[in-house]
């Protein structure tokens, strides 16, 4: 096979699961609005199920909404058959997904499902089929074609039933006003959840600061500034700040100033009044203040209001390594 020929299969695959899934657009209709408040209003949690394809989808979906605020799992029909339909409460939803809608496993479980008065948010790709019926609302999956050449392959079908569920998951980002704040404390472990939780003297540079006297030449301040590899110097007085001094400030200097620069006080060159931030705010204050500021640094005070530390900006980015 020519390999032009393996391009043109591949994006024919992606047109193919991009139109299927803007076909969905339109069905955003007054049956999802009520899905969405279902799962809103539901006291337990959302239970996903699904056989084979669709259970590999729904795991997905159940794992979205958990990590964006709305508490689920995924549970295998065949699983309920052997214990773990005691794993459902009355105060539950089950978000049931079968793009036939009449995956026998599943159907043999809806009606223990409905024993429990649980509500069944039902999801396939025909709406008369039995699952359709068992729901109380049911969203429609349903897609022109597969996208493989055979038109057999769960494809474009899985690619709009994740996508549905993704779209479920952000509209209930949005009525719920779930804030960044929210999914950092679901994800403590991540590079996000270290961004929000973690406080500024977790990520700070503290030892080693380069700090400067008011009346030092500016001799000194170059290289105190240097070796402080931080882009700043910390201006002090009896343990008080009283000003910064950055490399731009003494590349302006020296440019203005001439041969004066070397025994000028940093006094006459240093920005007063410099930003600072507390120990235990949290990084992500840190971070909007030098973006608000478009400064690439703060100086950090302890509870006494003494300088204890300096962070900068790439401290602030996720992924970003804690100092130790």
């Amino acid at each position: 096979m020519l390999e032009s020929e393996i391009i043109k299969r591949a994006t024919e695959c992606l047109q193919c699961e991009a139109a299927a899934i803007e076909a969905l657009i339109p069905r955003l209709d007054d049956k999802f609005l009520k899905a969405v408040q279902l799962i809103r209003d539901c006291k337990g949690k959302i239970v996903v199920t699904g056989v084979g394809k669709s259970g590999h989808i729904g795991s997905k979906i159940a794992a979205t909404l958990a990590s964006t605020g709305t508490p689920a799992f995924f549970l295998n029909p065949l699983d309920a058959y052997h214990g773990d339909l005691g794993m459902l409460g009355t105060d539950d939803l089950v978000l049931a997904i079968s793009y036939s809608g009449a995956t026998e496993e599943l159907l043999r479980f809806l009606p223990l499902i409905q024993a429990k008065h649980i509500p069944i948010v039902g999801m396939s790709g025909n709406p008369s089929s039995l699952l359709a019926k068992y729901a109380e609302v049911h969203l429609d999956i349903s897609v022109e074609r597969e996208a493989d050449p055979l038109n057999l392959v769960p494809t474009s079908s899985t690619t709009v039933t994740l996508a549905l569920g993704d779209a479920l998951a952000c509209a209930l980002i949005e009525a719920a006003h779930f804030q960044p704040s929210d999914f950092a404390m679901l994800h403590p472990g991540g590079d996000l959840g270290r961004k929000l939780l973690a406080k500024v003297e977790d990520v700070m540079v503290k030892e080693n600061l380069p700090f400067l006297a008011p009346d030092a030449p500016m001799s000194e301040a170059i290289e105190i500034v240097t070796n402080g590899k931080l882009g700043v110097g910390i201006v002090v007085d009896n343990d008080r700040l009283v000003g910064i001094v950055t490399d731009g400030d003494i590349r302006r200097a020296m440019q203005r100033l001439g041969q004066k620069f070397f025994t000028t006080p940093v006094s006459d060159i240093m920005a007063r009044h410099p930003k600072t931030i507390s120990q235990n705010a949290k990084i992500v204050e840190a971070g909007e203040t030098m973006n608000h500021y478009s400064i690439h640094s703060l100086v950090v005070l302890d509870s006494s209001n003494k300088v204890c530390g300096v962070i900068d900006s790439f401290s602030c980015l996720p992924g970003t390594r804690f100092y130790h």
